[in-house]
């Protein structure tokens, strides 16, 4: 009985990897989430916009070739948010192709499906991963903790700030 169950342990771990691995990989090929804007190759201003109705942030778009393929998948736009000139969300959008699920379940583990966005996501301590299959494309996006907890924490600032106003 042990040695059935050692079995099915190593296997197990030698198939999949679990959230530990997306933390240490923390983005999307060499663009890390909390990284400056800045060191993202090719990354060019697209527009201001509100983040969650209240933080100020900017849309960036890069197509450098480095980061235009996944293995033999080719990736169609590659979309970068900033707070403060700090990267906390990546939207890469591919065609729709099963090696891409496959691919990500290989390296993080199985996937948490949510019945309400009708998606599949991976959660770690720092950072998040969505996977949204639409009919032709797929939207993966990876999301910073630290930073958006950042913008919180600025806008419990600024509310201090105006409290002492007074």
């Amino acid at each position: 009985m042990r040695l059935i169950f050692l079995v099915l342990f190593i296997s197990a771990s030698v198939y999949g990897q679990d959230v530990n691995e997306l933390e240490r990989r923390n983005g999307f090929k060499e663009i890390k989430l909390g990284m400056l804007i800045d060191s993202v190759r090719g990354a060019e201003f697209k527009k201001d916009l509100i983040e969650r109705k209240e933080f100020p942030a900017k849309q960036f778009e890069t197509s450098h070739p480095d980061y235009m393929m996944i293995g033999d998948v080719p990736v169609k736009q590659i979309s970068l948010k900033a707070y403060k000139g700090f990267i906390y969300e990546i939207e890469v959008t591919t065609g729709h192709d099963p090696k891409v699920m496959r691919g990500l379940e290989k390296s993080y583990g199985k996937a948490t499906y949510s019945l309400r966005t009708e998606s599949y996501y991976w959660k770690a301590q720092t950072l998040s991963l969505v996977y949204k299959g639409h009919r032709k494309e797929v939207k993966l996006t990876y999301r910073s903790v630290p930073v958006i907890r950042m913008m919180y924490v600025d806008k419990g600032k600024q509310i201090e700030e105006i409290a002492d106003d007074f």
